[in-house]
């Protein structure tokens, strides 16, 4: 008989295994010495420590799922209880039973990983229908459209819930989108019918512009241009393909026109320049009246510079109220000496001769401080305006003052 700590072989061969129970039958050994027997079911003992170590390490170091693991559980567990091993069976079904344990944990906290992913997946797939629902209102149609095939891309990326919220929120997710698709196919039909009218409005602005391109009536076409310009960009814009078209002939047709009032008014800007320069001189030569001491020969001598004023065109608008103002100014002091004279001689006169020498000297005066403050503030084209009325006023002063040495005689 031979035998070791967990086992023994009897003299007929029988091998033992010792338990917490007590001796278990093992099986029979024939073919040799009882020491070999007890090797080859040691050898069997090591076989299960080695599967059972190799299973503990792939449950603790792999994604084994529960079941498999179990089920590898299991079978180790049915050969270590049929007693085909000599060795520590109770040290082995230990480690079976730890292992049970360490799968069950696993396959709670999987449950408990999967749920927390499913909440995950519900909260994220939420929120992509809200946002999905949101977007389905925008007019912000290509950045939308973009956002909503990307939103497709992440749902398809997260798991799926139970059947019934998956289906319930992917319907809300696909109307969003489909509600987006029809209201942006009706946006583009309406803009293309927009678009439609805006080509035709401006075909017909464009034959308009053109017809009038050769006009010569420079003001009414010009203000029509600017008729059609601001109808050209109320009608909106025509087709891509058509709007530069349309455009370069509506503006090719304008500048025709425009050079060639361009070309006229050139023309015209000279002769009027010329016709300032003649009517500069004649308001010069007027001045030179100024102060009046011949009332007669001042009047006969401004008669002939305002006829030939008067036969001298246009000048530029911008310079024409100087230039008048220089010749009403002549004139305002030729019609004032004249009331003087006429004040003079009217035996009426004499009573209101020293109210008008006070009147003209408040005038001068006052004239005399307006020259002194433009002078001051630089502005020195009005002081030499007010300066050339000074001088005519100054001879009305002075008419006035020897008019009533003339009333006091």
């Amino acid at each position: 008989m031979s035998s070791d700590p967990w086992g023994r072989v009897d003299e007929t061969g029988t091998v033992y295994v010792r338990t917490a129970d007590g001796e278990q039958v093992v099986g029979s050994w024939q073919a040799g010495s009882p020491e070999e027997a007890l090797a080859y079911f040691e050898r069997k003992y090591e076989g299960l420590v080695v599967e059972i170590g190799l299973l503990e390490k792939r449950v603790r170091t792999t994604d084994l799922s529960a079941k498999d693991a179990q089920a590898a559980i299991d079978h180790l567990r049915e050969q270590v209880d049929a007693h085909h091993a000599v060795g520590d069976l109770e040290a082995l079904r230990g480690r079976l039973d730890k292992l049970v344990a360490t799968v069950e944990a696993r396959r709670e906290e999987r449950k408990q990983q999967r749920a927390r992913q499913s909440d995950e997946a519900r909260k994220a797939k939420e929120d992509l229908v809200v946002e999905a629902e949101r977007l389905a209102q925008s007019d912000q149609w290509r950045a939308a459209g973009e956002r909503l095939r990307a939103l497709v891309d992440t749902w398809k990326g997260l798991p799926r819930l139970d059947r019934k919220s998956d289906d319930e929120l992917w319907h809300r997710f696909s109307h969003a989108r489909s509600a987006f698709s029809k209201r942006r196919k009706a946006h583009f039909a309406q803009l293309d019918a927009q678009r439609e009218e805006a080509r035709r409005t401006k075909e017909r602005l464009v034959a308009e512009a053109e017809a009038l391109s050769d006009s010569t009536d420079w003001g009414p076409t010009a203000a029509r241009y600017r008729e059609l310009m601001a109808e050209w960009k109320a009608a909106g814009r025509a087709q891509r393909e058509h709007e530069d078209d349309l455009w370069n002939r509506f503006r090719g047709a304008q500048d025709v026109f425009f050079a060639a009032r361009s070309s006229v008014f050139a023309e015209r800007d000279a002769e009027q320049s010329e016709n300032l320069k003649l009517k500069e001189e004649l308001a010069e030569e007027a001045e030179k009246l100024l102060p009046i001491t011949d009332l007669k020969a001042a009047r006969a001598a401004f008669r002939s510079v305002n006829e030939r004023w008067e036969a001298i065109g246009h000048v530029p608008r911008d310079a024409r109220p100087k230039v008048e103002g220089r010749m009403h100014a002549v004139e305002r002091a030729i019609q004032e000496a004249e009331e003087a004279e006429w004040r003079r001689t009217n035996p009426e006169a004499r009573a209101r001769a020293e109210g008008l020498t006070g009147q003209l000297q408040a005038a001068v005066d006052k004239l005399k401080a307006q020259i002194e403050q433009a002078r001051a503030q630089g502005n020195n084209a009005r002081a030499d305006k007010l300066e050339k009325e000074l001088e005519g006023r100054q001879a009305l002063l002075d008419q006035a003052l020897k008019g009533l040495q003339e009333f006091g005689g």
